[in-house]
């Protein structure tokens, strides 16, 4: 507790520099994702508008945390964050603004926002099964649920329970499959795992080493390896095309409540919809974009089309969290 109140106070006191720097025709942008996923973004938006944005990374927690303390002094317009969780968490703290826009209603999917206009998401990334090709047959592995079968003891590797992006996942097994069942699958998951790891990218080399043979990552994860590597062994797996579908999460964006340009922050949400800024922010961490008449990445259209889950709304991330974080505490899930 008294680190995180640390950090706290660090971000407030580096934020006061650009407090009085920030004038009508400038954002402040607080954010959770990484410098180099959010700066190209940054400096379009700049270049093709003329607004400066100042920014900040942190941690989700953090951010969230800190401008809900700074409440009207906060420089803060915009916050960007990654799972519908998180943006979930924002909301649920009262930092966040309703924004009413013909033209994010119009370029954002109904599924891909928040009810009340909250938060909007920017880009999409599936949480989806990956193997090594030398040591799985694809057809073995059909869902999710399947993980948790007998073949796969001692050949799964999973990336620890505490990351939101699990949480989600198990969020979304128990709207679609109901408790007691998703935590037999979750339960069996556990049991079926050689390691647990940190991150997806040690999860993927877990499995090039030969740890394990097959896991769970974000597509993003997986696209990055893939491009670096010649002749990459592992490969990606769309599971439950018969049933409910891959799931899918995203990264989004809200205004501030507190925010002193609040126009100008819609502005700039409005932007992010539009066709060129879509291009830019999927395909710098090889996501998906959010609207359908704007092309992938090729490493990440190469992968194919895949039936996405969508009667998982993703207003429910967080109303199923706490339970999702029980039910994999109470299977030993660490």
């Amino acid at each position: 507790m008294a680190k995180i109140l640390f950090l706290i106070l660090s971000l407030g006191m580096q934020v006061q520099s650009i407090t009085a720097a920030t004038k009508a025709d400038e954002l402040v942008v607080y954010t959770s994702r990484k410098e180099h996923l959010v700066k190209p973004i940054f400096e379009q938006y700049t270049k093709e508008t003329g607004v400066k944005i100042n920014y900040r990374t942190g941690s989700d927690g953090i951010l969230i945390q800190t401008i809900k303390s700074e409440k009207e002094n906060t420089p803060a317009d915009v916050l960007i964050t990654v799972d519908a969780g998180n943006l979930w968490f924002a909301k649920s703290q009262g930092i966040l603004e309703k924004v009413e826009s013909k033209k994010l209603s119009k370029n954002i999917p109904g599924h891909l926002k928040d009810r009340d206009n909250n938060w909007f998401a920017f880009s999409i990334r599936a949480r989806t099964i990956v193997y090594h090709q030398d040591r799985v047959k694809p057809e073995e592995i059909e869902s999710y649920e399947n993980l948790a079968s007998e073949k796969f003891k001692d050949r799964l590797c999973l990336r620890t329970s505490k990351k939101v992006y699990n949480q989600s996942l198990v969020s979304m097994l128990i709207h679609e499959l109901g408790e007691e069942k998703a935590k037999a699958i979750v339960s069996g998951w556990t049991k079926n795992a050689v390691t647990i790891t940190k991150d997806d990218t040690k999860l993927l080399k877990a499995i090039e080493a030969g740890q394990c043979d097959v896991g769970i990552v974000n597509t993003y994860y997986f696209g990055r390896q893939q491009k670096e590597k010649k002749d990459y062994p592992i490969k990606i797996y769309w599971p439950n095309q018969k049933s409910y579908g891959v799931h899918i999460n995203v990264s989004g964006a809200g205004v501030i409540r507190y925010s002193k340009n609040k126009e100008l922050a819609k502005k700039f949400l409005e932007w992010l919809s539009e066709k060129n800024a879509q291009t830019t922010f999927a395909q710098v961490n090889l996501e998906y974009p959010v609207r359908m008449d704007v092309d992938g990445d090729p490493i990440t259209k190469s992968w194919g089309k895949f039936q996405a889950n969508e009667t998982f709304d993703l207003n429910l991330a967080g109303k199923y969290q706490a339970k999702a974080i029980k039910l994999m505490n109470e299977v030993g899930y660490k």
